[in-house]
């Protein structure tokens, strides 16, 4: 009865999650570490498209094929005012070293105290890392669209055409 009771206990302590976000809410306004050195936030970038994706873990192989997916076209996602941003929970050291090793264009999100992904409510089961999630943040700083399950190799042609759909209205 004691080991059903401790059970329990530790899942209802790790399933416990944030306010689940939705479309047309507002981004979670967290601070957070970036590659560059500097702190920022999700107000920092009003005024421009955001692609805030949030992957398991740095320098794996399906979290490459999509950072490299959105990096072998990073231009056109400039074309379209779009700012990307890769956040795991990782170190800054390994953000740093992924972003180097594959030169990606766009900062990547050194999460390792996860509040970023907690506030976004990505947090994989016990916490160890974030879901592969993507969100499209609109220049008012809205929740604009949710990708659930991000397709790791084809991860651009998704993004670009939800941009230009949601550009269009």
């Amino acid at each position: 009865m004691l080991r059903t009771v401790t059970i329990i206990a530790f899942l209802s302590l790790n399933l416990t999650s944030q306010a689940k976000i939705s479309l047309g809410d507002p981004a979670p306004n967290t601070t957070f570490p970036l590659t560059n050195g500097e702190n920022a936030q999700l107000s920092d970038y009003l005024g421009q498209w955001v692609v805030l994706y949030f992957y398991p873990k740095s320098d794996t192989p399906g979290c490459t094929k999509q950072a490299c997916s959105l990096r072998d076209d990073y231009s056109q996602l400039d074309e379209l005012n779009a700012i990307v941003l890769g956040a795991s929970v990782d170190t800054v050291d390994d953000q740093q070293k992924f972003r180097s090793k594959y030169e990606l264009p766009f900062e990547l999100i050194a999460d390792k105290d996860k509040s970023l992904a907690g506030d976004f409510n990505v947090l994989m089961l016990g916490k160890m890392m974030a879901k592969r999630k993507t969100f499209i943040i609109n220049p008012e700083g809205k929740i604009a669209h949710i990708f659930e399950k991000a397709q790791t190799t084809t991860h651009f042609e998704e993004v670009s055409q939800v941009l230009k759909k949601l550009q269009s209205q």
